[in-house]
């Protein structure tokens, strides 16, 4: 027929074939449509400090930034990143060569793997895994290895054994996020301490996701893997405005590593965006640089609204894994009951759930490779007003009856 193209071949790139539409994309479009409360995408429904609003505010009157910004970012941010590496863990990084200022986290991600993985390379990643790292295993043409985090006594835990044993001669590098998205859970110092001796036995690069560094509760304690001995060299950390600061649409995230690590990844990163959010950039030197006083006030009132979600949770009869960090609570649905849990299947539950109570989850199986480990897990997040969630959870409780 005229005005068709035919082709022997599906029109997607292979490689990412068995990625459709995101299941938060999916999600999101049924709570606008059922008007229910939407704890399924983890971004907060108020701004962060009215300081750093307006700082930029002032940066576009001024000018600065409305034109492309420097390559590897604007010289106050990846001075102000420097800084706070410094007073928050002790580490020295030089801003002119061993910072860079991406578009987001999920851009330093994709940027760093493109880099460093080449075809027929195993990348090695906590299962559950934030969904951009396996489209991006796949991008870079490498094969992603998931090793599980499985509950146990109230937390999601890291298999040490597991590991070692997932590591091939093939094995490029590990990817490790901790705190933990979705489970919530923040690795302990011998956990790490383990994890830099394998890589640094194997000879594996490493790259860090450290978004919610700032949001761990109770006794835990965010400790950057790079700070264990023979880890400076091998690994990239990536750390992002967007959860510290809530402002997630700001999308200001960052690199950093050795100089060698650094000009790899921004190899890879010039041609994605090249460069972004240019104002922004130069608000969140400023966010950086505020006193321990706020990260301290933004842990407590995320800790609060925590226990809110997860002492709801449990009334309304979920197991609820209580997060030591991050903005999520994972529960397990099956003490719902067969019929209200659809038999512990997350999806058809978090598909019914708008119908059943008027709130939307998002279920933890599309963040692994092994659907079945994480079938009967389902994740809600509680970075939103706590009227928002107090009214969330008196909605959940009508499935306790």
């Amino acid at each position: 027929m005229a005005g068709m193209t035919s082709t022997a071949r599906p029109l997607l790139n292979r490689r990412l074939a068995e990625f459709g539409t995101t299941i938060f994309a999916e999600m999101s479009a049924l709570a606008l449509k059922t008007g229910s409360i939407n704890l399924g995408q983890g971004f907060p429904d108020t701004d962060g400090p009215e300081e750093i609003r307006e700082a930029a505010v002032r940066a576009l009157r001024d000018g600065r930034g409305n034109q492309y910004p420097p390559g590897p970012g604007v010289p106050e941010l990846r001075t102000a990143i420097t800084a706070h590496q410094q007073r928050r863990y002790g580490l020295s990084y030089d801003p002119d060569t061993e910072v860079l200022v991406t578009a987001g986290a999920t851009e330093a991600i994709a940027a760093a793997l493109l880099a460093l993985v080449e075809p027929g390379d195993e990348v090695i990643a906590l299962e559950p895994y934030y969904d951009s790292y396996a489209a991006c295993v796949a991008m870079a043409g490498g094969t992603r290895v998931p090793v599980t985090l499985r509950p146990s006594e109230g937390r999601f835990r890291l298999d040490l054994d597991e590991l070692r044993a997932a590591v091939t001669d093939r094995t490029r590098l590990l990817l490790i996020n901790t705190p933990h998205n979705p489970t919530g859970t923040v690795l302990t110092r011998e956990e790490l301490a383990a994890v830099a001796e394998l890589a640094v036995e194997r000879d594996l690069l490493v790259i860090t996701d450290e978004v919610y560094e700032h949001l761990v509760f109770d006794e835990a304690e965010h400790i950057p893997l790079v700070t264990f001995p023979g880890m400076r060299e091998r690994t990239v950390s990536i750390g992002s405005a967007g959860k510290t600061f809530s402002f997630t649409g700001w999308k200001v995230g960052w690199v950093t590593g050795t100089p060698a690590l650094v000009t790899a990844v921004r190899s890879a990163k010039q041609f994605l965006t090249y460069v972004a959010s240019g104002p922004f950039q130069y608000a969140v030197a400023e966010a950086l640089a505020l006193p321990d006083s706020y990260f301290d006030a933004f842990r407590a009132d995320m800790l609060a609204k925590r226990d809110v979600l997860a002492t709801g949770l449990t009334e309304a009869g979920f197991e609820v894994f209580r997060p030591a960090g991050t903005y999520f609570v994972t529960t397990d649905i099956r003490p719902l009951g067969a019929d209200l849990s659809k038999n512990g299947d997350g999806f058809a539950f978090c598909r019914a759930l708008p119908e059943l109570a008027g709130v939307v989850a998002i279920p933890n199986a599309v963040f692994y490779d092994h659907r079945e480990e994480g079938a009967p897990f389902v994740r809600f997040a509680f970075c939103k007003r706590v009227g928002v969630l107090e009214e969330a959870v008196d909605r959940l409780k009508k499935l306790a009856g």
